[in-house]
């Protein structure tokens, strides 16, 4: 059964599109001298395929998934993100659309933003006291040029 499931998601993956001004956010970020990093969970190769479909994978410095590492909430994809990166807790910030992206956050010791126009609904994610919940990618790029 599960290898069925992934036969019919990553048939379908050529048909997703990024939201509006995502990839346009991302470059921005990258130009302006942010260090990114992905940690998702997805799999190696499911993450492999939506960089190269996308052409983002250029952006990200290092990425995390979950046949890696321990599943979120767990910290440790963004602990070792961190320590490869020699950055410190107050210095990173997890950008997540579900619970379990901001309860990593929270169990990393990180800060969390929320977008609401992802996976979870904006009540499950206020529950976790993000630092703001963002419903569009315009508001997600105004806050980070505000406070990033």
């Amino acid at each position: 059964m599960v290898e069925r499931y992934r036969y019919h998601y990553l048939s379908r993956d050529q048909g997703l599109k990024l939201f509006d001004g995502a990839a346009e956010l991302i470059a921005e970020l990258h130009a302006s001298g942010f260090l990114l990093a992905v940690a998702t969970g997805k799999s190696r190769l499911g993450l492999n395929r939506a960089m190269t479909h996308s052409g983002l994978g250029q952006y990200f410095s290092a990425t995390r998934c979950a046949d890696e590492c321990f599943s979120k909430p767990h910290p440790q994809m963004l602990q070792e993100l961190m320590d490869e990166f020699s950055v410190r807790p107050e210095r990173t910030l997890m950008i997540g659309d579900t619970t379990h992206d901001l309860k990593m956050a929270v169990n990393a010791g990180v800060a969390g933003l929320a977008v609401a126009y992802g996976a979870h609904s904006a009540d499950a994610l206020d529950t976790l006291s993000p630092l703001a919940r963002l419903h569009d990618i315009g508001e997600l790029t105004e806050w980070l040029r505000t406070n990033a």
